[in-house]
């Protein structure tokens, strides 16, 4: 049984990167490769190899298939007052209806229901029911037409400057199409039109699916029994065409490649859900709440590109399911020895699942 201890790292800060290169594919691509079973036991746990991300085509094989999520990011953050005059900050973490949302609230002191808070100095908000551990907001007009006027990009905590015009192109991915995010899905942000022609080119299909992330993807686990952690909730859906696509690639016998855990959660999410009904994967549009770590039981994702993600992360729980835990171990020190740059602006990694460990 893993406890949180076993997901931790020391990553020097200088590693984390604060601002994305000046070209999206220039970043760097660690691919790891599954050892033999027949290897000796002192061997390592997987083969590494150091690319670029430019390289991503050549990795895989013609008719393979990668998951996109076309989410995009909102402009989340809002800074305002109560009618006290203390300040507020508001995380907006999903939008419910064209006019509510649900939203983290961080203020001198928890704002009761029917308070009205000022943002922006635009305009107010009413405070609706507390939904643990958010707050209901209940807007004047339309939620995303005031969020993306009057907010600004919810960059990482992580991430040490305030948001400025790269940041607002950057943090986005090229093929960004359906707002509800409040973080981007990483791993697309490497995705340029270059590496777009040149997958075109190798054969290898694009599909996409739209999961809004939460802001609840930064928050650490704070319990050492993995049971008892309770995930965040995200929206997702995914198209017929999606399902077609999916269906033809493991027809053919390619695979299917998710480009971030998002896309990863969605597919998985789906399946399993699925398989409680006793029915094929289905076009779909729900919620999720699921939790991978090692143990379980992938049933649609082959290969995963991913972003190197934070100590004591949900998500470094999920690559490490998928991988093997000493594999991503491994990975993750030569990563460090090897001065890769660490999780949103950061580098990227290649990974193929392993059912065995």
């Amino acid at each position: 049984m893993y406890t949180l201890a076993d997901f931790d790292f020391d990553l020097p800060p200088e590693f984390i990167a604060q601002t994305p290169l000046a070209k999206r594919s220039a970043s760097r691509l660690l691919e790891v490769i599954h050892a033999s079973p027949h290897q000796e036991d002192d061997a390592p746990p997987a083969r590494l190899v150091d690319r670029q991300f430019a390289e991503l085509p050549a990795c895989l094989q013609p008719g393979d298939l990668l998951v996109f999520n076309d989410t995009k990011v909102l402009k989340a953050r809002l800074f305002g007052r109560k009618a006290s005059g203390g300040k507020v900050e508001v995380l907006i973490e999903r939008v419910l209806d064209a006019r509510t949302a649900l939203a983290q609230v961080r203020a001198s002191k928890r704002p009761a229901v029917g308070t009205t808070l000022k943002l922006a100095d635009a305009f107010d908000v009413t405070v609706g029911a507390r939904v643990e551990p958010f707050h209901t907001l209940h807007f004047p007009d339309d939620c995303l037409t005031l969020i993306e006027r009057y907010g600004r990009l919810p960059l990482p905590p992580y991430i040490e400057h305030d948001p400025d015009a790269t940041d607002e192109m950057r943090y986005q991915t090229i093929f960004a199409k359906h707002s509800g995010a409040v973080a981007a899905p990483t791993a697309g942000l490497h995705f340029d039109d270059t590496t777009f022609e040149a997958l075109e080119a190798h054969g290898i299909r694009r599909a996409t699916l739209t999961l809004h992330v939460g802001a609840g993807t930064f928050q650490p686990v704070r319990v050492n029994n993995l049971a008892e952690h309770k995930m965040h909730r995200e929206w997702y859906q995914l198209p017929q065409s999606l399902i077609d696509q999916i269906a033809a690639t493991q027809a053919a016998g390619r695979a299917v490649i998710a480009v971030g855990t998002t896309s990863m959660r969605a597919l998985e999410a789906a399946a399993r859900d699925a398989d409680r009904a006793q029915r094929a994967l289905t076009a779909t549009a729900a919620e999720t709440d699921i939790f991978i770590t090692p143990g379980y039981r992938f049933q649609i994702v082959d290969r995963l590109v991913t972003n190197f993600h934070l100590p004591k992360s949900t998500l470094l729980m999920l690559v490490s399911a998928f991988a093997g835990m000493q594999a991503i171990r491994f990975a993750y020190r030569h990563a460090i020895e090897q001065r890769y740059r660490f999780f949103s602006y950061g580098d990227a990694m290649l990974l193929t699942r392993k059912d065995n460990e």
